[in-house]
Order: C-alpha cells, then structure tokens, then sequence
C-alpha cells in the first residue's frame, strides 16, 4: 500500500532537490561580492578575442559610478553590420563582468518621430560623425554604427565602424580591424570620461624657437585639452622641466637654434622619465616660398640639435622624399589670367600607414604598431628622410612608424626647386626607390648627452639649485616625425578661421579633402606615450574572422540540412529502441 506513496514523495523530494540546485546556481552566477563576479569565463579562440587586456580590467575596476553606454545599432542589418553589433554586445558584456556599473542599452535611431532623428544627426554632426550608407537587396541603407558614453553630465561619442581604411580591401578586412579595435575605443571613451581634473596630464608644446604658434596648432590642441592640460612652454622661462608633472614635451616645426641651455633641459627632463614628440622640418622649405621665388636653392634649419639627436639614435637625411602617391596643388602654368590646374605634387607623399612592403621587411624593419593600425592616409609636406643606420645605444629599441611607398625617389641636397618639372605628367618609372622611412618611435633608455660634457662651473651651479645631474635616463620614449607641417593646421588671418588639421583645399576634384589619418596619428603618438602602459596597448589586439563560405555553403547545402536535421532523429529513435530492449532484458 505504501510503494506507490513512497515513489510519489520520492519523486517529489528529488523534483524539490532538483528545483533547488537551479535556483541555487542562478545565484551564484548572478551575485556579485566586492562588485566581482563568482563565475569565470575560459577564452578558447586562437588569438583571445573574449580576453581584456589587464590595462583594460584595471580601468574598468576603478570605476565608481554609472557609466551608460548607447549603442545605436539595433534592427535589421546586413550581415557585416550584424557582427559588429554582435561583437560590441559581446564586448560590452566582458565590459560589465568586471565592473557592475556599466550599463547599456541597443537603440534604433529610425525607430523614433523626424523630430528626434533631425536632433540626432545635428548632435553627430557637432561630433563630426557622418552616418553609413549600406546597400542591401531592397535600397540603401543609412545606419548609425556609434556608441554615445555617458557620465554624470559628460558625453563622449564612439565610432565603432572603421570604414575608409587604406590596405584593407575588402569588406570582411575592413570588418575585423573594426572590431579588433572595439575594446581599445570603448576603453578609450570610458577611461577619458571617468578622469577628473586631478588625473588630468599636462603636455607643454615649446616655443622661442619658431615652432608652430597656438593659432596653427588649433586643432591638435582643440583636441587634446578635452582630457589633458595643453600649456605652451618658452624653456628660457624655467630652470629645469619637471617630468612627474609634465608628461609630454611636443616640439613642434622649430626653425631658429635651440641654445646649450635649452638642450640640456630637455635632455635632463628625457633622462628623468620624460617623453618627447618630435615634429621636424629638416629643411628650410615650404611651397609659398616657391611660389615667390619660382627657383629655389633650400637648405637644412640650423637648429643645433643633431649632436643631441645622434646620441639618442635619431639623424636626418639632407634630401627630400617624393612619392609617386602624393596630394596636389594648384599652379598656372601659362600666360597671366590663364585659370590654375591642379598638378600631383610628389613632394608632398601620402602615406598608407601600417603597410610592411616586402623590401622593408627585407631590411629587418618593424612597422606593424598599434599607433598606426586603422588610421587612413597621411599627408606629409617636404619630408626629409630619417637614417635608420645610427647605431643605437645598448638597451635602445627602434620601432618604424611611417614611410614613403614603394614607388619613391629621393634627392640630395643642395637641389635646385622649381615647377618646371611638372609641364611632363610624373612617370611612374622614375619613383623607384626603397620606401623611405618618415616617421619612428625610440624606447629604452637613453644616454645623455652632457655625460662627461659639463664643465665643473655648470656642475657646481647645478649642484647649488639642488638639481640632480643624470647620464642615463629611466625607460622611456620619443617619438620623431620628418615634417613639422603635420601638426600645421592651415589658418585663414583675414578672418581667423581655422581649417582642419591634414585638409587638402585640391584634393577631391578641387572640392577639398581632409586627410583625417594626420591628427589620428599625432593624437595616438600622445597616447602611446603619455600612457604607455594603459588602454592603448588594446589598439594591438587582433581579431580573426572566420566568415561563411558562401560558395561553399551553396554547394553542400543538402549535405549539411541532412546532417543537422536526420542524423539527430535517427540518433534518438536509435537510441529509444536501445533503452526499450535494455529494459525489457533486464526486468523481463
């Protein structure tokens, strides 16, 4: 009498048991102690997709408050636009395993009344952010692929979708670089809005010495000083430069000699930690002064600062670089009141960042970086070339960020200039020379250039001001470019208007073109150095994307339907028949 009410507590208990367990690992898998997460995550993909950088999970763990991410990628995509909105969810969600107080919500910017779209694109368009035409089967498609992170009352909008990216071909290239770079600028974004006025960082740019003045130098600065202290420093003005307070020291197109003095205090700031970007124009040259003169013999700024640059591994070439892949101008080039034609100007070399060409690989050279991933063109104005055959000093690492094409030429100075040349299109033959490099990043630590140098007055004046005297720096880094006018934004002094850094007013069939790869890279030089060792290693990540053969699919589409679908039903009635005849055996 009592088998079956047994068997029915029984069941029930073990129903209860069952229940129990599940609701119990609900709560393990959702609490959170200290704000930390019970459960773990193990990352099996081949280059660590799901992994955040420790830099990354630092950030996101000192973070006290509520950060609220909008993403406006919610509806029905193509499919390209469906991972990367797939990968940013994904992203977002690692984001939030670590700190409970990111928060975020997928919107659809077309799905709200004219009225707020109309605000939204104005709001974009403050932002300089443009929306994404994607052509579908039906009609093209506008999409929004940007993230708005909020703060308190702070905004800082994201661009998820990389789109005009030079080397990348094709869509599912252009695709993974996207979405290798999806940590870095979320990061980025919360880190920059999350800083206070205490962890702001003060980068100087120096003057007294010609350099590039405020006025030309608007944009770059514009753009920093929303997350760091931008000053400008005369170096007569100090006895020496602090590097725990300042953390960059950017030299911009000097053109007059930097005194002893001077050197010597940017070599003790660099011996003490400090980081330096270097922005030179090697040669005196620049196109309004061939405008005046029509024949032109330049030579190199006398700015006294080689020996202190060959000591720390940087030498420029007497030459200019010219590139078959170069922007244009505008010249007339016959009788007065003829109308001006535009001409490609070869002095003028538009670069593809992060391409290694094979010859460069050939010479041993390193210019895969994470400064230079994803940026578009770059437009320099007379570079000279840098001389990758100085000997380095023990413990120096140098890293190539930019150089010329393929198809290059260079000359040696003295040289005369003129537009002669360009009556005859430029022939393609003539450019065939080794890429040249531009651009290079130097870490390690360096020596110093007064080592043995100083004289025992100065040394006793030092030791009177109480400041240490240092022949070897702690690690550290500098980065130098071979053009001063990349950081030159052009400046219209009738009214005070400020054109964009890197715009081109004959590029674009005379409409104009901003080459936006210009103060992309000036902006990740900053970052790289002034913080090293923080979000901006993400930039490296790499992301494989293991896309759909289509081909492929068509072909075996019957095999792989018959697979998903049959062989599960065939298993099952396999295995029903198993059981019924085990049962039977057993109990019969």
């Amino acid at each position: 009498m009592n088998g079956p009410k047994n068997k029915k507590t029984q069941a029930l208990i073990q129903l209860a048991l069952f229940a129990g367990i599940v609701i119990l690992l609900n709560i393990l898998v959702n609490v959170r102690i200290g704000g930390r997460g019970l459960y773990a995550n193990i990352d099996l993909t081949e280059e660590k997709r799901f992994t955040l950088s420790p830099a990354t999970k630092a950030m996101l763990e000192d973070i006290n408050d509520i950060v609220f991410v909008k993403v406006l990628l919610e509806g029905d995509f193509p499919a390209p636009l469906k991972q990367l909105q797939r990968s940013t969810l994904e992203m977002l969600e690692d984001f939030r395993s670590v700190s409970p107080y990111i928060e975020f919500d997928f919107e659809d910017p077309s799905g709200g009344n004219g009225e707020q779209l109309n605000a939204l694109k104005q709001q974009l368009a403050e932002w300089e952010l443009e929306p994404t035409f994607f052509e579908t089967t039906d009609a093209a498609q506008v999409v929004y692929p940007f993230a708005i992170v909020r703060y308190g009352n702070r905004v800082f909008p994201v661009d998820l979708l990389d789109e005009n990216i030079p080397g990348a071909a094709t869509e599912s290239e252009r695709l993974e670089i996207s979405i290798s770079q999806l940590e870095y600028k979320l990061a980025n974004a919360i880190q920059k809005i999350t800083q206070t006025a205490n962890d702001r960082q003060y980068i100087l740019f120096t003057e007294g010495h010609g350099e590039l003045d405020s006025l030309q130098t608007f944009d770059l600065q514009t753009s920093l000083q929303s997350f760091y202290n931008i000053d400008r420093i005369h170096l007569d003005s100090v006895i020496t430069i602090p590097s725990d307070l300042v953390k960059l020291l950017v030299v911009a197109k000097p053109r007059s000699a930097f005194s002893d003095r001077d050197k010597f205090k940017i070599d003790q700031y660099v011996m003490s930690g400090g980081k330096v970007l270097w922005m030179i124009d090697h040669v005196a040259m620049d196109l309004d002064t061939l405008m005046r003169k029509q024949r032109f013999y330049p030579a190199p700024y006398d700015l006294q600062l080689d020996d202190l640059w060959f000591k720390y591994g940087i030498r420029f070439q007497d030459d200019f670089v010219l590139d078959y892949q170069c922007s244009s101008i505008a010249l007339t080039m016959g009788a007065q009141g003829t109308p001006p034609r535009l001409f490609k100007y070869p002095y003028f070399p538009v670069l593809v960042p992060n391409i290694a060409h094979p010859i460069t690989k050939g010479l041993g050279l390193n210019i895969a970086h994470p400064i230079t991933k994803g940026l578009g063109l770059i437009n320099l104005k007379y570079p000279s070339g840098l001389d990758m055959d100085v000997q380095l000093a023990p413990g120096l690492e140098r890293t190539l960020l930019l150089q010329s094409s393929e198809n290059s030429m260079y000359q040696r100075l003295p040289v005369e200039m003129d537009f002669a040349f360009l009556r005859e299109p430029l022939r393609k033959e003539a450019f065939q020379k080794l890429p040249q490099p531009l651009a290079m990043l130097i870490e390690g630590e360096f020596p110093s250039f007064y080592a043995n140098r100083m004289s025992a007055e100065m040394q006793e004046g030092m030791k009177q001001l109480n400041i240490e005297i240092r022949d070897h720096s702690e690690p550290t880094a500098m980065i130098v470019v071979a053009d001063g006018d990349i950081a030159r934004n052009e400046v219209n002094y009738n009214n005070g208007k400020v054109l964009p850094l890197g715009f081109s007013p004959y590029e674009g069939n005379g409409k104009g073109y901003t080459f936006t790869g210009n103060k992309d890279f000036l902006i990740n030089c900053v970052e790289y150095l002034v913080n090293e060792h923080g979000v901006f290693e993400a930039r490296g990540k790499e992301v494989k994307l293991r896309l759909l053969d289509r081909m492929k699919a068509e072909t075996q589409k019957v095999k792989w339907q018959v697979i998903n679908l049959v062989l599960p039903l065939v298993f099952l009635l396999l295995f029903g028949f198993a059981y019924n005849w085990w049962r039977k055996r057993k109990y019969s």
